[in-house]
C-alpha cells in the first residue's frame, strides 16, 4: 500500500483527521465524548450499534469487502415520486423536499445566526510557479466578536481576467505528510498550465475537525454558548458554507469568471466538496474524491464503511445531532434520503466522481459510487442533460466521461492524484462548450 494511501486511509477508519493524528490532545479527546454523550442524551439514545471494524477480521463488526454481501439492505429512496415528473416539478416540488429533508435529517441547517465572515487581504505578491508568472494572495476570514481565523489561498496566472478557478477544500499548499515525497507533477501545476487559476480553503480553520469543536469555529459562533439545535449543521455543511463564503469573495474578482469554479475534495473533503455542489448552485462543476459514506457512497449497502462509523464519536460532529438517531434506535433503512438523491441536487450540473482501487480504497465503496451516479442519473435526464453514461462497470483506469456525472475508479489508493489530468481535460471540455453537458442554470 502506498505511503499516502495507508496513511490517510488509517486517519479515516478512526474518524480522525489526518493532520491531527499528531497533535490531537486527550483533552480534546475528553471534550468530544462528553459532547457526544450529552448528544445522545438529548436524543433519548442509550444505545449505539458499533460501526464496521477495519482492523480486526476476527471482530463480529469486522468491515465487508464481498460485493455478494453488500446488499443493499433495501431499496433506495425514490427520487421520483410522481408518475409524470417534469422539469418544472422537480424545481418547485421535489428539490426543495430533498434539500430539507438532507438538511433535517443529515447535515444541518445554516441558523440564522451564522456568521457574517469578512475577508482580508494577508498578503499579495508576485512569483514564479512551475514557469509561469502567477499573484499569490493569501486571506484571513475573520467574524466580528471572534478569534475565528479562515485559511483562504488563491494563485493567479499573471494577466488574467475571467479565469475558471479551482476551489479545493484541503490542507495548506505544501503540506505533506512526514516522509512523503513531493508529487512530481502537482495539481496546481496542472491548473496553472492550463492559464486557470486555483485556491485552497482549509476547512478546519473554518470550523475544528471533533466534537470538543462544536463549541468552537463557525458552528461555535453561531450557537452563541447553546448545544447545537437538534436539525443544526455539522461540519459538513459549515465546510461547505466556508467554501460558498470563498466563492463570494471570488465572485467579486475581474480576473476570476465566478461561472466557472470548481470545488474538488478528498476523502472527509469529498464528502464536504459534494454537499457544497448540493446546497450551492453557483458551483459550476464537482471533483467529489473518496467521499465514501456521507457521500457518494451509498449507505444502505455494506461495503467499507457504514452507518454506525458514521454515527460514532469520530464523526457524528460532521452531521446534524438528529443523524446520530439512524445509528440507534434507527437503522439506515429508515433513513430517508440516500447517495444518490445528493448527487442529484447538483443536477444538471456536472459531477466527476473519484476513486481508488478496491484493495487500497475499498472503504469508500468505489463500486457503490458509480450505482448512486445511475440512480441520480434520471434527474440529469429529466433536466435535458445526459447523466451517467454506459451501464456497464468501467475498468480501472478507464474514464467515464460522455455525460454530466464522470466516474473514474484508478489503480491508486485514497487520492485523486491519478484522477486530476482526466478531471481538467473534462472540465476544460464543459467549459469551453465542446461537451454535450453544459452547466445550465435554473
Amino acid at each position: 500500500m502506498r505511503w499516502r494511501s495507508l496513511i490517510i486511509t488509517a486517519a479515516l477508519l478512526v474518524g480522525v483527521p489526518a493532520a491531527a493524528q499528531f497533535n490531537r490532545s486527550p483533552e480534546r479527546q475528553a471534550a468530544t465524548e462528553k459532547d457526544y454523550g450529552a448528544t445522545l442524551a438529548r436524543l433519548g439514545i442509550t444505545h449505539m450499534r458499533p460501526g464496521a471494524d477495519g482492523y480486526n477480521k476476527q471482530s463480529p463488526n469486522y468491515v465487508n469487502y464481498d460485493e455478494a454481501k453488500a446488499g443493499p439492505s433495501s431499496p433506495p429512496p425514490p427520487i421520483m415520486t410522481t408518475a409524470h415528473p417534469t422539469a418544472a416539478w422537480w424545481w418547485k416540488v421535489r428539490r426543495p423536499q430533498l434539500v430539507r429533508l438532507f438538511e433535517d435529517e443529515m447535515y444541518g441547517r445554516v441558523p440564522p445566526t451564522a456568521p457574517k465572515i469578512e475577508w482580508q487581504l494577508v498578503s499579495e505578491q508576485q512569483a514564479t510557479k512551475n514557469g509561469i508568472a502567477v499573484i499569490e494572495r493569501h486571506y484571513r476570514g475573520t467574524a466580528k466578536g471572534s478569534s475565528l481565523a479562515i485559511d483562504l489561498s488563491e494563485t493567479l496566472p499573471q494577466g488574467t481576467r475571467h479565469t475558471p478557478l479551482i476551489l479545493e477544500l484541503g490542507f495548506p499548499e505544501g503540506f505533506r505528510f512526514p516522509g512523503a515525497p513531493a508529487p512530481t507533477d502537482p495539481w496546481t501545476a496542472q491548473v496553472l498550465r492550463r492559464g486557470w487559476a486555483y485556491a485552497i480553503i482549509v476547512p478546519y480553520t473554518v470550523q475544528p475537525d471533533d466534537g470538543a469543536g462544536l463549541k468552537e469555529g463557525v458552528i461555535g459562533i453561531a450557537a452563541q454558548g447553546k448545544p447545537r439545535g437538534l436539525h443544526d449543521w455539522g461540519a459538513l455543511r459549515a465546510w461547505a458554507w466556508g467554501a460558498s463564503r470563498a466563492l463570494d469573495l471570488f465572485s467579486s474578482q475581474p480576473q476570476v469568471d465566478p461561472k466557472r469554479v470548481a470545488i474538488e475534495g478528498l476523502s472527509r473533503y469529498g464528502k464536504a466538496a459534494l454537499v457544497t455542489m448540493a446546497f450551492d448552485p453557483r458551483f459550476s462543476i464537482g471533483f467529489i474524491g473518496s467521499s465514501g459514506a456521507g457521500g457518494a457512497k451509498p449507505l444502505r449497502r455494506d461495503f467499507g464503511e457504514r452507518i454506525e462509523n458514521l454515527t460514532a464519536s469520530g464523526e457524528y460532529h460532521w452531521f446534524a445531532p438528529q443523524f446520530l438517531r439512524y445509528g440507534g434506535p434507527l437503522t439506515v433503512n429508515d433513513l430517508p434520503v440516500d447517495a444518490h438523491e445528493l448527487m442529484a441536487l447538483a443536477a444538471p450540473r456536472p459531477l466527476f466522481i473519484s476513486a481508488g482501487n478496491l484493495k487500497e480504497d475499498g472503504w469508500v465503496d468505489p463500486h457503490g459510487s458509480f450505482l448512486a451516479a445511475k440512480e441520480a442519473s434520471p434527474v440529469y435526464r429529466l433536466l435535458g442533460e445526459p447523466g451517467l453514461v454506459g451501464d456497464a462497470t468501467p475498468a480501472i483506469d478507464e474514464t467515464r466521461s460522455d455525460g454530466c456525472i464522470a466516474f473514474r475508479e484508478h489503480d491508486q489508493g485514497h487520492t485523486t492524484g491519478p484522477n486530476w489530468p482526466m478531471f481538467l481535460d473534462w472540465a476544460a471540455r464543459i467549459w469551453s462548450g465542446k461537451s454535450p453537458c453544459t452547466p445550465a442554470k435554473k
